[in-house]
């Protein structure tokens, strides 16, 4: 089974990871795990440490929260491989045998979330469509057209020059902040046309003038991988990137949106639940630890709701019950369903509740329309996978004037949840979260804003 190995070395190599000038290696942080097959083209990852509140209990996450990089307090994070014959003896032995192990943690095989069609169904509208029940002129009147915000895109990279084409306008790709995993080849903005292209589209209906960092995670390789999956070990290590772009950008106007169309389907490459090493229900996970710290730093992370509704299931749903697990459920993180253009839930999105958060999906956004033709000249735009990036695009359009100085990104949560445009008689509701995203609600809840009006926080 892979894993990921959390280590408390000396301080001295706490801060050389953590140093984004400097590069340590496997072989830097450890001599060797025993029983552990380490990964020395991992590059490893400094993990924050969750520091509570004055007074706070300091083994719990359901509280207010800072994330400490201090050499003193983070620890650092590689991955390795144990057979399934030793898996549990090794787990029990390591600390025992080696006290700088502080923790072994699942490293689960991640997958995009595009949507099957459900028996064929054809695109329902396009992109356009989209468009207008997204308010474009109307965001764009008010100067939110995502200038100036960063939109990192975390899928299996960007052809920057099909988007372009198929959107009529320049796309703006930020090679330098761009990140890809170890053994991934290519140049940012010139991968091939794959789901990646589709999630950068359908994030600039809205964000027109939004910049993609391009971070193909699920490129990464493993034996007996396909070529839209990859390990989430690599996405601890794209956030922990992300924690340095966001923290070298002045507080004044710190933007960075972070989308993500992908999660895991299956419980069969994690740890079972309740097991201190488990991913899908475990808030103490370092995944789940890095999107809490990015959160509190000023990101605003997107997650798609996933495709195992219960009336059209994609078929790699494993889960039994309760399909929105671990990031994808995060309390930190909003998480997207689907509607088409009529506003109509589409029969793949993911129901709730949610593994680390019930009250999930957050709300919903729109999806199976013709856009990106990624896949196919008459192929919808399609899944959570291209819900989650128009909601990112959204924010990034109000990211424009409303950096997280003035807005973070739990008001920001609360403010579409409060706008969204309810689909039930119940307001909450666990196929449709708080709604669909309501542009002109968001708009005018931001006037009021601006006028002094406060915006409430609901705590997440």
């Amino acid at each position: 089974m892979r894993i990921l190995i959390q280590l408390r070395p000396s301080p001295d190599l706490v801060a050389a990871v953590a140093d984004p000038a400097q590069t340590a290696t496997t072989a830097d942080v450890t001599d060797g795990l025993p029983g552990v097959e380490l990964d020395p083209a991992f590059v490893p990852v400094a993990l924050p440490r969750p520091v509570p509140t004055a007074g706070g209990d300091p083994l719990s996450l359901n509280q207010p929260l800072d994330f400490s990089l201090a050499a003193e307090d983070a620890s650092v994070l590689v991955r390795g491989t144990i057979s399934d014959d030793e898996l549990a003896a090794r787990i029990t032995l390591l600390p025992a045998l080696r006290p700088d192990v502080v923790g072994v943690f699942a490293d689960p095989v991640i997958e995009s979330t595009p949507g099957p069609t459900c028996g064929g169904d054809p695109p329902v509208g396009d992109w356009h469509d989209v468009e207008r029940l997204l308010n474009v002129p109307g965001l764009h009147a008010e100067g939110l057209d995502g200038d100036g915000v960063a939109v990192a895109v975390l899928d299996t990279g960007i052809n920057a020059a099909h988007t372009a084409r198929q959107l009529g306008r320049g796309v703006t790709i930020d090679a330098e902040r761009s990140w890809s995993p170890s053994g991934v080849r290519g140049r940012p903005g010139e991968f091939e046309i794959d789901h990646g292209t589709m999630c950068a589209f359908d994030t600039l209906i809205a964000a027109s003038q939004a910049s993609l960092i391009d971070i193909p995670v699920l490129l990464s390789t493993r034996p007996g991988g396909s070529a839209l999956d990859g390990l989430l070990s690599d996405a601890v290590a794209a956030f922990a990137h992300l924690r340095t772009v966001l923290d070298a950008q002045p507080d004044a106007s710190r933007a960075l949106v972070v989308s993500n169309s992908w999660g895991s389907f299956s419980p069969e490459w994690d740890f079972p639940v309740g097991h201190p090493g488990n991913y899908s229900d475990n808030a103490a996970h370092p995944f789940n630890l890095m999107v809490a710290a990015l959160d509190k730093a000023g990101a605003d992370v997107l997650f798609a709701a996933g495709n195992c509704g219960r009336d059209c299931p994609d078929g790699r749903c494993a889960y039994a019950s309760r399909p929105i697990s671990g990031a994808n459920s995060h309390p930190k993180a909003l998480s997207v369903g689907g509607v088409d253009v009529n506003g109509e839930r589409v029969g793949y999105s993911s129901q709730g509740p949610g593994r680390l958060t019930a009250r999930k999906p957050d709300l919903c956004a729109y999806t199976h329309f013709s856009g990106s033709r990624a896949f196919g000249a008459h192929e919808p735009d399609t899944g959570t996978s291209a819900a989650a990036p128009v909601a990112a695009g959204l924010v990034a359009a109000i990211r424009t004037r409303w950096p997280a100085s003035t807005l973070s990104p739990a008001q920001l949560r609360a403010l579409l949840r409060r706008t969204a445009e309810d689909r039930s008689e119940v307001g909450f509701d666990y196929d449709f979260g708080y709604g669909t995203v309501d542009p002109a609600g968001v708009i005018a809840a931001l006037g009021r804003r601006a006028k002094g009006a406060s915006v409430r926080s609901a705590p997440d």
